[in-house]
């Protein structure tokens, strides 16, 4: 089976202006793309989950038809898009959006059969089932009541089988207020081709913390944290693992040494030589410049180029590490203030 979805849809009709520039820029809420709101699950999930990170809570509370997963954010994800359309038009766009199924199943790359109008009811009534409690900011606005990922839903037209073929959403405050203060980025539109949902939280997360820059990297604990997995970390090694050897993620190629996860921009290839500062005087490895900036925090009133230097000339006769931006920082941590 291939990584990635085919495109199923390679002649597009569309027939308004709406939706052809949400298709040319999909958005993505940071706040979820930072914290795991939506479940992996591809059965029924109705654990309630709660997440904590640097001061920030969130419980999802699911209902009786299980947490949202997602798969069920793509219909968020087009709402932000048709939503931050409309501002960029100069319009203050309402809570409500109106749009055809059948434009929403060719935007998001699903197929238009029967069974996918069942599944989009199934999508609405989870999110609109869905409790989020937390005290995280959209917008510059703590929302500490609890909420839907949508208010509400209705279908405004329907097919002779009573299938919803047209709907209208209302976005709950804590979302619109994302949109509104454009805390928002674009995604690739080959996210929709992502089969697995761990391999597209894992875009998200990508997206979110790497963005434009060259790359960025995050140790594998901290990554199956953020993820929302529910799976051991053992067995997350072995996904990310999966995912690295196929390398097929939109945007970011994927690396992994001794549990540190490394992506890379593809779409980006930092060339720039680094400051004559950060070259090595005595040979040894190159640092990144973030990794000078980190060292600082750990020693802090030290010369961190010439801790760099002692470093090299250490690592030597030790061995050079697998690691090196990593080894350096565990170096700086035990030098620690400057006395």
């Amino acid at each position: 089976m291939e990584p990635l979805l085919p495109v199923r849809h390679t002649e597009r009709d569309f027939f308004t202006c709406d939706i052809f520039e949400a298709l040319t820029s999909f958005k993505d809420d940071m706040v979820s793309m930072e914290h795991p709101v939506f479940s992996l699950a591809t059965k029924p999930d109705t654990r309630t989950l709660r997440y904590e990170h640097n001061g920030n809570t969130i419980t999802i509370i699911p209902s009786t038809l299980g947490l949202a997963t997602i798969f069920d954010k793509d219909i968020l994800l087009y709402c932000a898009s048709q939503l931050r359309a409309a501002i960029n038009r100069g319009e203050i766009p309402s809570q409500r959006v109106r749009f055809a199924a059948y434009d929403f199943f060719v935007s998001t790359n699903r197929l238009t059969t029967g069974q996918y109008y069942q599944n989009f009811e199934d999508c609405l009534n989870r999110l609109r089932g869905t409790t989020i409690n937390t005290n995280i900011k959209t917008g510059g606005v703590t929302i500490v009541s609890g909420f839907g990922l949508i208010d509400s839903w209705n279908a405004i037209k329907r097919d002779d089988r009573e299938r919803a073929i047209a709907v209208e959403i209302k976005v709950s405050d804590w979302f619109y207020n994302s949109i509104i203060a454009n805390e928002l980025l674009t995604i690739n539109r080959d996210y929709f081709r992502i089969r697995k949902p761990i391999e597209r939280r894992i875009y998200e997360i990508s997206r979110k913390h790497c963005g434009d820059a060259p790359s960025f990297k995050i140790g594998l604990d901290k990554l199956h944290k953020k993820t929302g997995s529910s799976s051991s970390l053992r067995e997350f090694r072995r996904m990310v693992g999966k995912t690295i050897t196929t390398n097929h993620l939109p945007d970011y190629e994927i690396a992994m040494s001794d549990d540190m996860v490394t992506f890379t921009n593809r779409n980006r290839k930092d060339t720039t030589p680094p400051p004559p500062s950060l070259l090595p005087l005595s040979g040894g490895p190159l640092l990144r410049p973030e990794t000078y900036e980190r060292a600082k925090t750990f020693a802090p009133g030290w010369d961190v180029y010439a801790l760099a230097e002692q470093w090299r000339e250490w690592v030597g006769k030790k061995g050079m590490p697998k690691n090196p931006d990593g080894a350096f920082i565990g170096f700086c941590k035990k030098k620690g203030p400057y006395r």
